[in-house]
Protein backbone atom coordinates (compact mmCIF):
# COMPACT_ATOMS: atom_id res chain seq x y z
CA UNK A 1 0.00 0.00 0.00
CA UNK A 2 1.73 3.40 -1.08
CA UNK A 3 0.40 5.41 2.14
CA UNK A 4 2.62 2.85 4.17
CA UNK A 5 5.40 2.64 2.17
CA UNK A 6 5.88 6.18 2.38
CA UNK A 7 5.28 6.76 6.13
CA UNK A 8 8.02 4.24 6.12
CA UNK A 9 9.94 5.82 3.76
CA UNK A 10 9.58 9.19 5.84
CA UNK A 11 10.34 8.02 8.88
CA UNK A 12 13.51 6.53 7.34
CA UNK A 13 14.73 9.85 5.97
CA UNK A 14 13.97 11.45 9.65
CA UNK A 15 15.76 8.92 11.42
CA UNK A 16 18.84 9.54 8.53
CA UNK A 17 18.98 13.17 9.32
CA UNK A 18 18.34 12.97 12.63
CA UNK A 19 21.40 10.60 13.30
CA UNK A 20 23.42 13.07 11.18
CA UNK A 21 22.72 16.05 12.98
CA UNK A 22 23.08 14.36 16.70
CA UNK A 23 26.30 12.97 15.76
CA UNK A 24 28.07 14.40 12.71
CA UNK A 25 27.01 18.10 13.95
CA UNK A 26 26.61 17.01 17.79
CA UNK A 27 22.56 18.76 17.97
CA UNK A 28 20.79 19.57 20.94
CA UNK A 29 17.59 17.65 20.34
CA UNK A 30 15.89 21.33 19.24
CA UNK A 31 18.86 21.72 16.58
CA UNK A 32 18.20 18.06 15.02
CA UNK A 33 14.97 19.16 14.91
CA UNK A 34 15.74 21.74 12.85
CA UNK A 35 17.57 20.04 10.99
CA UNK A 36 14.85 17.34 10.46
CA UNK A 37 12.75 19.84 8.74
CA UNK A 38 14.86 21.53 7.03
CA UNK A 39 16.29 17.98 5.62
CA UNK A 40 12.54 17.20 4.80
CA UNK A 41 11.97 20.40 3.44
CA UNK A 42 15.39 20.75 1.11
CA UNK A 43 15.35 17.66 -0.45
CA UNK A 44 11.35 18.12 -1.78
CA UNK A 45 12.80 22.04 -3.28
CA UNK A 46 15.76 20.02 -5.05
CA UNK A 47 13.25 17.10 -6.74
CA UNK A 48 10.67 20.40 -7.80
CA UNK A 49 13.77 22.27 -9.13
CA UNK A 50 14.60 19.59 -11.13
CA UNK A 51 11.29 19.27 -12.62
CA UNK A 52 11.69 22.91 -13.70
CA UNK A 53 14.74 22.19 -15.17
CA UNK A 54 13.35 20.29 -17.52
CA UNK A 55 10.08 22.35 -18.35
CA UNK A 56 12.49 24.74 -19.57
CA UNK A 57 15.04 22.80 -20.96
CA UNK A 58 11.81 20.93 -23.24
CA UNK A 59 9.75 24.16 -23.02
CA UNK A 60 6.79 24.63 -25.73
CA UNK A 61 5.83 28.47 -26.18
CA UNK A 62 4.18 29.84 -23.72
CA UNK A 63 2.69 33.08 -22.95
CA UNK A 64 5.58 34.88 -20.52
CA UNK A 65 5.37 35.06 -16.95
CA UNK A 66 6.45 37.90 -15.01
CA UNK A 67 8.73 37.10 -12.27
CA UNK A 68 6.14 37.49 -9.87
CA UNK A 69 3.87 35.39 -11.51
CA UNK A 70 6.74 32.53 -11.56
CA UNK A 71 7.42 32.65 -8.48
CA UNK A 72 4.05 32.31 -7.40
CA UNK A 73 3.54 29.52 -9.35
CA UNK A 74 6.53 27.67 -8.24
CA UNK A 75 6.03 28.42 -4.66
CA UNK A 76 2.44 26.81 -4.89
CA UNK A 77 4.02 23.90 -6.89
CA UNK A 78 6.33 23.26 -3.78
CA UNK A 79 3.84 23.47 -1.63
CA UNK A 80 1.49 21.35 -3.37
CA UNK A 81 4.40 18.85 -3.66
CA UNK A 82 4.58 18.92 0.23
CA UNK A 83 1.04 18.31 0.61
CA UNK A 84 0.59 15.78 -1.62
CA UNK A 85 3.87 13.57 -0.54
CA UNK A 86 4.26 14.64 2.91
CA UNK A 87 1.19 15.06 4.37
CA UNK A 88 -1.95 13.53 2.21
CA UNK A 89 -0.70 10.47 0.37
CA UNK A 90 1.09 9.13 3.71
CA UNK A 91 -2.18 9.75 5.61
CA UNK A 92 -4.59 8.39 2.75
CA UNK A 93 -7.10 6.23 4.82
CA UNK A 94 -7.51 9.25 7.37
CA UNK A 95 -8.04 12.38 4.99
CA UNK A 96 -10.33 10.40 2.64
CA UNK A 97 -12.73 7.83 4.00
CA UNK A 98 -15.07 5.83 2.04
CA UNK A 99 -16.59 7.25 -1.36
CA UNK A 100 -19.75 9.13 -0.23
CA UNK A 101 -21.92 7.44 -2.99
CA UNK A 102 -25.68 7.70 -3.84
CA UNK A 103 -28.02 7.21 -7.04
CA UNK A 104 -28.53 10.41 -8.75
CA UNK A 105 -31.11 11.08 -11.35
CA UNK A 106 -30.00 14.18 -12.92
CA UNK A 107 -26.20 14.04 -12.71
CA UNK A 108 -23.72 11.39 -13.90
CA UNK A 109 -21.78 9.87 -11.37
CA UNK A 110 -17.96 10.81 -11.71
CA UNK A 111 -15.05 8.64 -10.77
CA UNK A 112 -11.49 10.15 -10.41
CA UNK A 113 -8.55 8.74 -11.36
CA UNK A 114 -5.30 9.70 -10.19
CA UNK A 115 -1.43 9.79 -11.93
CA UNK A 116 1.73 8.48 -11.55
CA UNK A 117 2.79 7.43 -8.09
CA UNK A 118 0.26 8.73 -6.25
CA UNK A 119 -3.11 7.64 -5.43
CA UNK A 120 -6.73 9.12 -4.98
CA UNK A 121 -5.56 10.73 -1.77
CA UNK A 122 -4.41 13.30 -4.57
CA UNK A 123 -7.96 14.20 -4.98
CA UNK A 124 -8.96 15.58 -0.81
CA UNK A 125 -9.14 18.97 -2.43
CA UNK A 126 -10.98 18.85 -5.64
CA UNK A 127 -13.13 15.71 -4.16
CA UNK A 128 -14.41 18.40 -1.74
CA UNK A 129 -15.28 20.99 -4.37
CA UNK A 130 -17.33 18.66 -6.41
CA UNK A 131 -19.42 17.31 -3.92
CA UNK A 132 -19.65 20.57 -2.91
CA UNK A 133 -21.11 21.14 -6.46
CA UNK A 134 -23.58 18.50 -6.12
CA UNK A 135 -21.94 15.90 -7.99
CA UNK A 136 -21.47 12.27 -6.74
CA UNK A 137 -17.98 11.35 -6.71
CA UNK A 138 -16.09 7.90 -6.48
CA UNK A 139 -12.33 7.09 -6.47
CA UNK A 140 -9.69 4.72 -7.11
CA UNK A 141 -6.19 3.76 -5.82
CA UNK A 142 -4.17 2.28 -8.97
CA UNK A 143 -1.40 -0.49 -7.63
CA UNK A 144 1.58 -1.73 -7.63
CA UNK A 145 2.64 2.09 -8.53
CA UNK A 146 5.59 0.97 -11.40
CA UNK A 147 3.73 -1.24 -13.52
CA UNK A 148 2.34 -1.08 -17.18
CA UNK A 149 -0.37 1.13 -17.78
CA UNK A 150 -2.51 -1.74 -19.18
CA UNK A 151 -2.72 -3.46 -16.12
CA UNK A 152 -4.42 -0.57 -14.95
CA UNK A 153 -7.50 -1.64 -17.23
CA UNK A 154 -9.05 -4.19 -15.17
CA UNK A 155 -8.95 -2.63 -11.84
CA UNK A 156 -10.48 0.20 -13.50
CA UNK A 157 -13.22 -1.40 -15.59
CA UNK A 158 -14.13 -3.30 -12.31
CA UNK A 159 -14.36 -0.05 -10.54
CA UNK A 160 -16.20 1.47 -13.27
CA UNK A 161 -18.91 -1.51 -13.11
CA UNK A 162 -19.10 -1.24 -9.45
CA UNK A 163 -20.05 2.26 -9.46
CA UNK A 164 -22.93 1.99 -12.19
CA UNK A 165 -24.44 -0.66 -10.35
CA UNK A 166 -24.29 1.38 -6.80
CA UNK A 167 -25.61 4.71 -7.81
CA UNK A 168 -27.78 2.82 -10.77
CA UNK A 169 -26.63 5.00 -13.59
CA UNK A 170 -26.05 3.84 -17.09
CA UNK A 171 -23.21 5.92 -17.70
CA UNK A 172 -20.26 8.10 -15.85
CA UNK A 173 -17.51 10.52 -16.75
CA UNK A 174 -14.16 9.94 -15.97
CA UNK A 175 -11.86 12.67 -14.43
CA UNK A 176 -8.52 12.06 -14.68
CA UNK A 177 -5.12 13.77 -13.19
CA UNK A 178 -1.82 13.23 -15.20
CA UNK A 179 -1.09 9.72 -16.20
CA UNK A 180 -4.70 8.72 -14.78
CA UNK A 181 -6.00 10.11 -18.35
CA UNK A 182 -3.97 7.46 -19.96
CA UNK A 183 -5.59 4.85 -18.15
CA UNK A 184 -8.23 6.31 -19.07
CA UNK A 185 -7.98 6.03 -22.46
CA UNK A 186 -6.32 2.62 -22.36
CA UNK A 187 -9.77 1.32 -20.62
CA UNK A 188 -11.68 3.00 -23.99
CA UNK A 189 -8.86 1.36 -26.30
CA UNK A 190 -9.85 -2.26 -24.68
CA UNK A 191 -13.70 -1.48 -23.63
CA UNK A 192 -15.03 1.06 -25.60
CA UNK A 193 -17.10 4.29 -24.41
CA UNK A 194 -20.84 2.33 -23.80
CA UNK A 195 -20.27 3.57 -20.16
CA UNK A 196 -18.13 6.65 -20.44
CA UNK A 197 -20.00 10.01 -21.25
CA UNK A 198 -16.91 12.27 -21.08
CA UNK A 199 -13.56 12.64 -20.22
CA UNK A 200 -12.22 15.25 -19.27
CA UNK A 201 -8.11 15.30 -18.22
CA UNK A 202 -6.05 17.34 -16.36
CA UNK A 203 -2.35 17.90 -17.11
CA UNK A 204 -2.66 13.93 -18.96
CA UNK A 205 0.92 13.58 -21.05
CA UNK A 206 -0.73 12.80 -24.10
CA UNK A 207 1.74 12.43 -26.43
CA UNK A 208 4.37 12.04 -23.34
CA UNK A 209 6.60 13.79 -21.05
CA UNK A 210 10.59 13.94 -21.47
CA UNK A 211 10.69 13.91 -17.65
CA UNK A 212 9.70 10.08 -17.79
CA UNK A 213 12.81 9.15 -19.06
CA UNK A 214 14.02 9.43 -15.72
CA UNK A 215 10.90 7.74 -14.18
CA UNK A 216 10.94 4.06 -12.54
CA UNK A 217 8.78 1.37 -13.61
CA UNK A 218 7.18 0.28 -17.02
CA UNK A 219 4.61 3.42 -16.94
CA UNK A 220 7.63 5.37 -16.88
CA UNK A 221 8.63 4.04 -20.35
CA UNK A 222 5.66 4.04 -22.08
CA UNK A 223 5.12 7.68 -21.09
CA UNK A 224 7.98 8.65 -23.34
CA UNK A 225 7.50 10.79 -26.06
CA UNK A 226 7.47 8.49 -29.40
CA UNK A 227 7.29 5.25 -27.11
CA UNK A 228 5.54 2.17 -29.00
CA UNK A 229 2.40 2.24 -26.45
CA UNK A 230 1.61 5.99 -27.07
CA UNK A 231 1.60 5.35 -30.44
CA UNK A 232 -0.77 2.23 -30.35
CA UNK A 233 -2.91 4.47 -27.86
CA UNK A 234 -3.27 7.33 -30.43
CA UNK A 235 -5.03 4.63 -33.04
CA UNK A 236 -8.31 4.38 -30.23
CA UNK A 237 -11.31 5.58 -32.03
CA UNK A 238 -13.48 4.54 -29.12
CA UNK A 239 -13.52 7.93 -27.64
CA UNK A 240 -15.93 10.03 -25.72
CA UNK A 241 -16.43 13.66 -26.07
CA UNK A 242 -12.99 14.79 -24.07
CA UNK A 243 -11.76 18.20 -22.56
CA UNK A 244 -8.00 18.37 -21.85
CA UNK A 245 -7.36 21.22 -19.22
CA UNK A 246 -3.65 21.82 -19.20
CA UNK A 247 -1.09 24.43 -18.00
CA UNK A 248 1.63 25.77 -20.70
CA UNK A 249 3.94 26.09 -17.83
CA UNK A 250 3.64 22.64 -16.62
CA UNK A 251 6.89 21.17 -14.49
CA UNK A 252 6.57 17.30 -15.42
CA UNK A 253 4.71 17.16 -18.90
CA UNK A 254 7.08 18.71 -21.64
CA UNK A 255 7.45 19.65 -24.05
CA UNK A 256 4.17 21.05 -23.13
CA UNK A 257 2.74 20.69 -26.08
CA UNK A 258 2.29 17.13 -25.15
CA UNK A 259 -0.53 18.00 -23.32
CA UNK A 260 -3.14 18.80 -25.63
CA UNK A 261 -5.05 16.03 -26.81
CA UNK A 262 -6.14 15.53 -30.91
CA UNK A 263 -9.56 15.63 -31.50
CA UNK A 264 -10.51 16.84 -27.77
CA UNK A 265 -11.51 20.68 -26.50
CA UNK A 266 -7.82 21.56 -25.54
CA UNK A 267 -8.04 24.21 -22.45
CA UNK A 268 -5.12 26.10 -21.27
CA UNK A 269 -4.73 27.74 -17.60
CA UNK A 270 -1.29 29.83 -17.45
CA UNK A 271 0.91 30.14 -14.61
CA UNK A 272 0.24 26.41 -13.16
CA UNK A 273 2.26 23.72 -12.06
CA UNK A 274 1.52 20.28 -12.58
CA UNK A 275 0.41 19.18 -8.75
CA UNK A 276 -0.68 22.51 -7.96
CA UNK A 277 -3.36 21.90 -10.71
CA UNK A 278 -5.72 19.79 -8.15
CA UNK A 279 -5.70 22.85 -5.26
CA UNK A 280 -6.52 25.40 -8.01
CA UNK A 281 -9.73 27.17 -7.68
CA UNK A 282 -8.82 28.10 -11.55
CA UNK A 283 -8.59 24.95 -12.58
CA UNK A 284 -11.89 23.64 -10.85
CA UNK A 285 -13.88 26.47 -12.03
CA UNK A 286 -12.72 25.64 -15.68
CA UNK A 287 -13.65 21.46 -14.20
CA UNK A 288 -16.90 22.24 -13.09
CA UNK A 289 -17.83 24.29 -16.68
CA UNK A 290 -16.58 21.49 -18.93
CA UNK A 291 -18.48 18.89 -16.35
CA UNK A 292 -21.85 20.84 -16.69
CA UNK A 293 -21.67 21.17 -20.39
CA UNK A 294 -24.54 18.97 -22.01
CA UNK A 295 -23.38 19.03 -25.63
CA UNK A 296 -20.24 18.39 -27.21
CA UNK A 297 -17.88 21.61 -26.26
CA UNK A 298 -17.27 23.86 -29.07
CA UNK A 299 -13.70 23.18 -30.85
CA UNK A 300 -12.88 27.02 -30.69
CA UNK A 301 -13.57 27.01 -27.00
CA UNK A 302 -10.55 27.60 -25.18
CA UNK A 303 -9.86 29.77 -22.32
CA UNK A 304 -6.18 31.13 -21.39
CA UNK A 305 -5.14 32.72 -18.34
CA UNK A 306 -1.72 33.87 -17.15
Amino acid sequence: MLARTLRLLIALEIVVYATIALRGFDASPLGAALGVAFGVLAIRALIVAVTYAYAWVFHSPAPRLSVPQALRMAFAEYAAFIAVFVLILPGEPLWMGADRLRPERDRLPLLLIHGYGCSRGVWWWLRRRLEAAGWTVATISLEPVYTSIDDYVEPLARRIDALLAETRSAQLILVAHSMGGLVARAYLQRCGAVRVARLVTLGTPHAGSELARIGIGRNARQMEPGSTWLRTLARTKAMPETVAIYSPHDNYVMPQVNLELPGATNTALGGLGHLSMLFSPRVAHVLLAALEKRNAPSAGWKLRSV
